[in-house]
């Protein structure tokens, strides 16, 4: 029976750990300095929103074809997932079509004619008579919202229903993993979910690894009916429009920002003020047209996702004679990926069993 390491306890290491423990026949502890309940910039799943708004390009799109049917039963057949339908609106302004601007438009998000017209409920274009001030065009489609703070611990309990063991601790080495096991034996293999901090784990130093710095504030008003989101803003090309009803009861996301290279973990007040205005322009029934001063703030926060130039990792590597299976660089994208990302580290930890069986034979 193989013994894995799954190190980290985000969505993508819960997801993987869960997925692996499925199938059967593993020993698996989750390793991890942070674990669901906790609040640290280092650890970056608690932060997002989060919800489905498909953002890969066609080519790439695998991951959240896999993930967005697992996503849409768990929101209709699991209530106490943490996981609610709603409607996602994605909105081009008419400055960002006549200027092309990459930055916004090279996002499979926002491109016309999008591949996931074809995988997401109820898409339809809107109409321009139902498009608001500036807008050149834009889409609507089933989406859900997840309450990150009800969906992970959820996910650990799923984990634990299959005998996956759980254990904090701080790995500075790649290495030191293989010891970690509960198990008390060394692991075969590890899956390296680290996110954002693979770039300082020894023996790994992804070096394209970096933060993409996300602000965000969460008020107890309600966003009914759509979760709006934009291909840019006036206020700076590293801020972003969005927002998202969290289910259960867990307040509203305003967000947001996009500052790629920072690890400031510090809310800025200035920027929060613009997060709550843009929100309040795109959905003015979140204050009944009262603007922000009727926002009624649970709290400000700063996550740092986990982005890397040239995309996801997930391979397979030895390192220091111990098999290692990446998955990490998933930027904003990590619960809607999840799935698909998790069903590829099955794969790959698949080929790594057998390989493994056919050596020993020889």
């Amino acid at each position: 029976m193989p013994t894995i390491v799954v190190l980290g306890a985000g969505v993508s290491g819960l997801t993987c750990a869960l997925e692996l423990a499925k199938q059967g026949g593993h020993e698996i502890t989750v390793v991890a300095k942070h674990m669901p309940g906790d609040y640290d910039i280092e650890y970056t799943s608690p932060w997002a929103g989060a919800n489905v708004l498909p953002m890969a390009l066609d080519k790439d799109s695998r991951w959240e074809r896999r993930t967005w049917p697992v996503l849409r039963r768990l929101a209709k057949e699991v209530p106490e997932a943490g996981l609610h339908v709603q409607t996602a609106r994605v909105l081009r302004r008419e400055k960002d079509v006549a200027t092309g601007l990459k930055a916004a438009l090279a996002d499979g998000l926002f491109q016309f004619d999008p591949w996931y017209k074809e995988v997401m409920d109820n898409f339809r274009e809107i109409p321009a008579n139902e498009l608001p001030k500036g807008m050149h065009s834009g889409c609507e489609f089933m989406s859900v919202c997840i309450n990150t703070a009800i969906y992970l611990p959820w996910l650990v309990g799923q984990c634990a229903k299959y005998g996956v063991q759980f254990k904090r601790g701080i790995v500075k080495h790649i290495s030191q993993a293989h010891n970690l096991s509960h198990t008390g034996k060394k692991a075969d293999i590890v899956v390296n979910a680290t996110g954002v901090l693979a770039c300082k784990l020894g023996g790994v130093m992804d070096k394209a690894v970096y933060p993409a710095r996300g602000q965000i504030v969460v008020v107890r008003n309600e966003a009914k009916g759509f979760m709006p989101t934009s291909s840019g803003c006036d206020d700076a090309d590293d801020e972003i429009m969005y927002v998202m009803q969290r289910a259960l009861g867990g307040g509203t996301i305003l967000g947001g920002t996009y500052m790629r290279h920072s690890w400031d973990p510090n809310p800025d007040p200035n920027i929060a003020v613009r997060i709550m205005k843009r929100a309040v322009e795109a959905h003015p029934e979140l204050t009944d047209g009262k603007g922000i001063e009727a926002l009624s703030i649970i709290r400000h926060g700063v996550g740092l996702r986990p982005a890397r130039e040239g995309g996801v990792r997930i391979e397979k590597e030895k390192i220091d004679g111990t098999w290692v299976v990446h998955n990490y660089g998933h930027a904003g994208w990590g619960y809607q990926g999840s799935y698909g990302c998790a069903e590829k580290v099955v794969e790959l930890v698949d080929e790594i069993v057998k390989q493994e069986k056919r050596q020993s034979k020889l």
